[in-house]
């Protein structure tokens, strides 16, 4: 079996590729930046997702596509998002469809719902995205539906909850490096909100079995343990042994403030986070249990086991930038003035 994956370099991507690799399957990776620490049998391919001629070159004998590559919500990409989490999920499917590629697998985002509703999210649950970076992965998910219906290829979308693990950076850097330098660690509002993740590890063996039950379908995957923001916080303080503490900043106030800082452009923080993260979020992962799947981390393991990778990391100092934002250190733009004051 052949293998294409998009983005294939990002956190996700790299992760399928190895997985897809080590059961003894041929793998193409499509990205514009090179991962130089992956395997030297899985063949790369540098491309953007919007070059047509590129893309329909990978293409070539691929039974799979794994459509990871799309401006994740971090990188504040404005009219880019839709550029290429839209345009960009065109081109690879179309393309896929004129290659008779069998099989897609679209990995789209929690944010395509939205503000998350008062109690989990199940598959009844509308989209209803409210920022640019949502609606452009709902429309990803709406366009890639039609094009492989019309051509009859199996279609599995997966929507991750924040996802961690070894390697995994992005927004998290800035939590783990406030932790370790015992700083005050903020949430917005009370913080008494369930709250889920999904390990790196625990998705990969879900993404797997979807795989090879070979169905379309949509599925959502999140751990089965996970309790409130503000306690899987304290516990990782108190796992870390920092004198960080948990403080609550008013939720109007702060989404107002952040709001501001955003539109001036010294922030990290995106409409995804502020208008979210004072909201519980969690999928219901019921029907995937009931798939046979089993997560293995809960949020306060794979906090803990993703605090203890960037403490190694940086003290190995293998901390160093790659080409993808969830595997890249972050500016703290003017959060930095908070950390100076916690």
């Amino acid at each position: 079996m052949r293998h294409l994956i998009t983005g294939g370099s990002g956190f996700i991507g790299n992760l399928a590729a190895r997985r897809l690799r080590d059961r003894g399957d041929d793998v193409r990776v499509l990205d514009l930046w090179e991962d130089r620490s992956r395997p030297g049998d899985i063949e790369f391919v540098k491309c953007s997702v919007l070059d047509r001629d590129g893309v329909r070159a990978a293409m070539r004998e691929v039974d799979i596509v794994h459509h990871n590559a799309a401006l994740v919500a971090q990188t504040d990409a404005g009219r880019d998002y839709w550029t290429v989490n839209v345009e960009g999920t065109r081109i690879v499917t179309e393309e896929a469809a004129r290659a008779g590629v069998k099989s897609l697998i679209h990995v789209s985002s929690t944010a395509a719902y939205g503000i998350p509703p008062s109690g989990p999210i199940t598959q009844q649950t509308p989209l209803r995205p409210v920022e640019p970076y949502g609606r452009s992965k709902r429309a990803g998910e709406e366009l890639a539906d039609e094009i492989c219906r019309a051509n009859g290829i199996t279609l599995i979308t997966i929507r991750p909850r924040a996802t961690l693990g070894g390697g995994r950076l992005g927004i998290f850097q800035i939590l783990f490096e406030w932790i370790r330098e015992n700083r005050s660690v903020y949430v917005i509002g009370s913080g008494d909100i369930k709250f889920q993740f999904v390990h790196a590890h625990d998705l990969m063996d879900f993404y797997m079995l979807a795989l090879n039950a070979g169905r379309s379908a949509t599925y959502n995957v999140g751990t089965d343990r996970f309790g409130t923001l503000r306690g899987d916080l304290e516990s990782l303080i108190a796992y870390a042994g920092s004198r960080s503490s948990v403080k609550s900043l008013p939720t109007a106030l702060t989404v107002n403030t952040l709001r501001a800082l955003h539109w001036m452009r010294v922030s990290p923080l995106v409409p995804w986070h502020y208008l979210t993260y004072h909201k519980e979020c969690y999928f219901d992962v019921e029907p995937l249990l009931q798939l046979g799947w089993r997560p293995m981390y809960s949020n306060q393991d794979m906090l803990r086991e993703s605090y203890d990778w960037y403490c190694e990391s940086l003290a190995s100092e293998k901390l160093g930038a790659a080409g993808s934002p969830h595997r890249s250190p972050l500016r703290q733009g003017a959060l930095w003035l908070l950390k100076m004051v916690s």
